[in-house]
């Protein structure tokens, strides 16, 4: 069995890479970095030295990689023959890689069985969007490609903290979780470690509103509060405890949309602030707090929970009292802080609430998101 994986970085080799070789496939990694590649090529393998509850120590052996940029050939010959096709590239690159994948389903012989490709990325619907960038790329051949591939959305879930970036080993939290969308297809790859399932949206939405909305809040609250990692942040009572609040406010939403359990979300909540709390994962508040406009975007962490919860006639306190926390986030070196300080700068508080959440007039978080705007604006003006 053979997988071609797009993306040799951290994620790539200490989560998706490697349970895709202990799952016993032949991994070839594609990537544009020449210093990896050839690090790998050399080594022919590297260590995954796994943190926290339950760490394992993995050696990953028999590995490869191929240069996306110079070995193109290559690299299409590799998916023509790929069972497994998957990436962990950053949403915005998938658009770059369909080139390729294009190229290298319409090259596989007609009576192959159909590759699974799976764009393991940190969004909603990353693998239906690489779909769409492939069939542009095949143009009049876009009915081959669906032929002759399965597209299957994932939702992925595995702290990688930033490392020292020599050589190919690579540092994770014990905790992982890769969740395939199967619907009702019978030939999903059997990946241990991976769960299919019949329907994602759920599970992505379990993740995005406990695992990420609480990363940020824990990060924007530590920020505001002069703490540099995370793990000190959650250990400070008053962050927790909003913490704590923000992911009971998005439980309610995932409970009431989505059926879970209250309990084994509870316990899911639970595992997640442990994870939060690990020492052994030395994340900061800057690196998790990063990109604050995306992350006040209407489909994102903070406002999309917050309005389906008014739609549900619960009001969103905690989730919003951390709207102002994310607009006094100001690293340098931010490209969102300056887009964000523009916009605001630029625009009334009430106009830059629709600009910034997508939240307009008349809707039931507006006044409320107008308040922290014009307070978070109050707040920066020099004293007297």
């Amino acid at each position: 069995m053979l997988a071609v994986h797009f993306g040799a970085g951290n994620i790539g080799r200490g989560f998706i890479g490697l349970l895709l070789a202990e799952a016993g496939y032949e991994v070839v990694f594609a990537d544009v970095n020449a210093d990896m590649v050839d690090t790998i090529n050399r080594l022919g393998g590297y260590a995954v030295h796994e943190v926290g509850q339950g760490a394992r120590e993995h050696s990953v052996t028999g590995v490869r990689a191929v240069n996306s940029v110079t070995q193109g050939e290559e690299l299409v010959e590799l998916i023509a023959r790929a069972d497994v096709v998957t990436t962990a590239v950053g949403p915005s690159i998938l658009p770059r890689i369909a080139p390729a994948i294009a190229a290298g389903i319409l090259a596989r012989p007609a009576d192959a069985a159909p590759v699974w490709v799976m764009a393991c990325e940190n969004a909603v619907g990353a693998s239906a969007q690489l779909a769409e960038a492939v069939a542009v790329e095949a143009g009049d051949r876009a009915d081959e490609v669906a032929r002759r591939s399965v597209f299957a959305n994932t939702a992925v879930d595995r702290i990688v903290p930033a490392q020292d970036p020599d050589g190919a080993d690579v540092t994770v939290e014990a905790f992982h979780e890769w969740t395939i969308e199967r619907g009702d297809r019978t030939d999903a790859p059997e990946i241990p470690g991976a769960h299919p399932v019949d329907a994602l949206g759920p599970y992505i939405e379990r993740k995005l509103f406990t695992v990420n909305t609480g990363h940020a809040t824990v990060a924007y609250l530590g920020y505001a509060a002069g703490v540099e990692s995370i793990a000190d942040a959650i250990a400070v009572p008053e962050i927790a405890a909003r913490v704590e609040a923000v992911l009971a406010e998005t439980s309610a939403l995932l409970i009431a949309e989505h059926g879970f359990g209250a309990e084994a979300l509870g316990d899911y909540r639970a595992t997640v602030l442990q994870r939060f709390a690990n020492r052994a994962l030395p994340d900061t508040t800057v690196r998790v707090g990063r990109a604050p406009l995306r992350k006040l975007g209407a489909g994102e962490r903070f406002i999309a929970p917050a309005r389906r919860l008014a739609d549900h006639g619960i009001e969103p306190t905690a989730l919003l009292s951390i709207v102002p926390a994310v607009l006094a986030f100001d690293p340098a070196g931010d490209d969102e802080v300056e887009q964000l300080r523009r916009i605001r700068a630029e625009l009334t508080p009430e106009a830059a609430v629709t600009r910034v959440t997508g939240v307009a007039e008349g809707e039931p978080l507006y006044a409320a998101l107008v308040d922290a705007f014009r307070r978070a604006d109050e707040a920066d003006l020099p004293a007297d």
